[in-house]
């Protein structure tokens, strides 16, 4: 018997403590590559390139330490490349919406699609595949369920836009070259709402995760038909639009007491809140009432495991990743990779324990090209120039800073260190600067005497390959450098013993 348990996972802790421990896994223990794979899990940041991988680790264990996603035995790259709408040109940098495509659906297309093809063609996800074939499914969010990764597991849109809860034409239909929209396809679920997709398909068995305001009770009802337990409330029906007064969120106390075969979850009407902003609020906020990525994932494992003889199939995304980098937020970013793997941490034992779980820990792309850079020094967009060679005529590189030749800092550009005295500045372009647990107890971030410099390249995605990290029966087979397609064509062998056909 063979299953597949797929999870995507994110959490945070605040950005000003360090952790100085972090659980290893026993010796030359690699899960069994021997044993029968019953469940996958599918661990997803969003957003989570090396370096944010590399940060996460010297922020919180030190450059000596490990990340739990870092001792799973085995490591490989995956290319994110999406392809130009309507043909196989390869687009090197992706979206959130064709690299998810990619792997659930295991084709390339173009940037804003869910599970459809570059020509517009619906293409089956290998969630929908499972559910088929009997096997209990779940998908899991720090996003809005409704967003690109969670989406193209169980639902198919022209366009990641097309979310909900009422249809626009500026929302789901592509447009042609002249500006004008695209005429409707003939199959219709391609221009639904996904929000209404979920609450109608049945294809997740749990559903956990934010964007409630993209329901409305009619949704709940239909859930509810299927045989749903829906924690908190879709709204008021008597009311023609629903607003934060009349929904009401799901919460942790909720989840908690959840014991349904099939869940639905929504813990905010938006985004879930960022780890380290819900850490400093007050102790009665309504956002403390949210879980935190590694409790979902605990949760939707514990929902899931059992219920079917066949196993489950699970994806676990932490989203923000991915939208901390993108505000070039670094010190959100690494309290988010830190939540992230938290909830490998809970994969993983929960692997541990069962003995024939797959666990694969990867990224749909990198974003806003994260570096870390020398301890003092400062970035090109600080500077009053490029920088120069100081050795032109010496083959060997001296190793010796340009910066001193090279002019010095814009004052225009550069106030202090951004998550410090600058950090006030929108025209700062410093670094952000963190202690490690390798610093002097003393050394504060913010301060020139931390250790860790992060920089950011842009507010958007780069195409650069991510990391993936696998354990347990099976893994060796994602030891490579592959294409995002290829994960699709493993999973599916992990859970039906074959390779896709087509």
């Amino acid at each position: 018997m063979k299953v597949l348990a797929v999870v995507a996972a994110a959490s945070a802790v605040a950005a000003g403590s360090a952790v100085t421990a972090n659980s290893a896994p026993a010796h030359g223990d690699h899960g069994g590559n021997d044993r029968e794979i019953r469940n996958v899990i599918y661990l997803l940041g969003d957003g989570m390139g090396r370096t944010h991988v590399t940060a996460g680790r010297e922020r919180f264990y030190g450059a000596q330490g490990k990340l739990n996603m870092e001792r799973l035995p085995y490591t490989g790259a995956v290319a994110t490349y999406a392809v130009e709408k309507g043909t196989d040109q390869p687009s090197l940098v992706t979206d959130s919406a064709s690299s998810a495509t990619a792997w659930s659906s295991g084709v390339k297309t173009y940037n804003a699609a869910i599970g459809v093809d570059s020509y517009e063609k619906r293409r089956v996800t290998l969630m929908e595949q499972a559910k088929a074939a009997g096997f209990a499914t779940g998908n899991v969010s720090t996003a809005e369920i409704t967003d690109a990764t969670p989406a193209a597991q169980f639902s198919h849109a022209l366009l990641r836009g097309c979310q909900g809860p009422t249809y626009s034409d500026a929302a789901c239909l592509p447009k042609n070259a002249d500006g004008s929209y695209e005429k409707a396809p003939a199959d219709k679920t391609l221009i639904t709402p996904i929000a209404e997709q979920i609450a109608r398909n049945g294809t997740a068995d749990v559903v956990l995760g934010g964007g409630l305001a993209r329901f409305e009770p009619d949704d709940q009802k239909a859930l509810q038909k299927q045989g749903y337990q829906v924690l908190g409330s879709f709204g008021d029906p008597k009311l023609p639009a629903q607003n934060a007064d009349s929904q009401k969120v799901a919460t942790k106390a909720d989840l908690d007491k959840a014991r349904g075969r099939k869940v639905v979850g929504l813990f905010n009407r938006g985004n879930l809140t960022v780890e380290q902003a819900k850490a400093g609020l007050p102790a009665n906020a309504p956002q403390k009432q949210e879980p935190t990525l590694a409790e979902m994932a605990k949760k939707s494992i514990d929902l899931l495991d059992g219920r079917s003889r066949k196993g489950f199939f699970l994806q676990i995304e932490g989203a923000q990743i991915d939208k901390r980098s993108h505000a070039n937020d670094a010190a959100q970013t690494l309290g988010e990779v830190k939540a992230f793997d938290d909830a490998v941490k809970a994969a993983t034992d929960f692997a541990k324990r069962d003995g024939h779980t797959l666990v694969i820990v990867t990224a749909d792309h990198e974003c806003a090209g994260f570096n870390i850079v020398e301890k003092g020094t400062y970035t090109n967009a600080e500077a009053v120039a490029p920088p120069a060679n100081t050795d032109a005529g010496n083959p060997a590189n001296n190793s010796g800073t340009s910066r001193p030749s090279s002019g010095a800092k814009d004052p225009a550009r550069s106030t202090g260190i951004a998550n410090g005295t600058g950090a006030g500045d929108v025209k700062n372009f410093a670094p952000a600067t963190f202690r490690t647990p390798d610093d002097p107890k003393n050394v504060k971030d913010g301060s020139p005497e931390a250790s860790l410099w992060l920089t950011y390249l842009s507010g958007n995605h780069t195409g650069a390959d991510v990391p993936i990290f696998a354990y347990g029966p099976g893994a060796d087979r994602f030891a490579a450098s592959q294409i995002n397609t290829d994960l699709y064509k493993k999973m599916y062998g992990s859970l039906f013993g074959r390779s896709p056909r087509g």
